[in-house]
């Protein structure tokens, strides 16, 4: 195994395994529940879990707010330090400027947008009710 976390005699590997050894998800049942759910793209594409990819591919993962358009540089089917894994892939100048711009745009309009699958907290009630009667009156 060489040190940049590639094994020569690797050319093509699954891409779930790819994502986990790039440290992308940390399983690889997260990684193939992702590219189930669409959120890992090959050239426009939804990818299967099987599928394999090889040096030179271009992935499109969907991670949480982030968007990121790799490009493969290297396979590895072991997961290692994030420097090392590092070197498997190269994001495109584009993706990083994209990414940079959605993230200050949620920190300019307030950061955090509210998540409808928990209840407010007592604070966020506060402020509810704050606003329902300086709104109402």
């Amino acid at each position: 195994m060489s040190s940049g976390g590639s094994d020569p005699g690797l050319t093509r590997l699954r891409v779930d395994k790819w994502l986990w050894a790039a440290r992308f998800f940390k399983t690889r049942s997260l990684a193939k529940a992702a590219i189930e759910g669409g959120k890992v793209q090959m050239d426009g594409q939804r990818v299967k879990v099987s599928r394999e990819i090889g040096p030179g591919d271009v992935l499109r993962i969907r991670q949480g707010w982030d968007d990121r358009e790799v490009t493969v540089l290297a396979v590895s089917d072991q997961r290692r330090g994030a420097p090392e894994a590092r070197l498997l892939y190269e994001e495109s100048a584009e993706s990083i400027a994209r990414r940079e711009a959605e993230a200050a745009a949620r920190r300019a309009a307030g950061g955090i947008t509210p998540n409808p699958n928990r209840r407010p907290s007592k604070r966020e009630r506060r402020l509810i009710h704050r606003f329902k009667d300086v709104s109402g009156s």
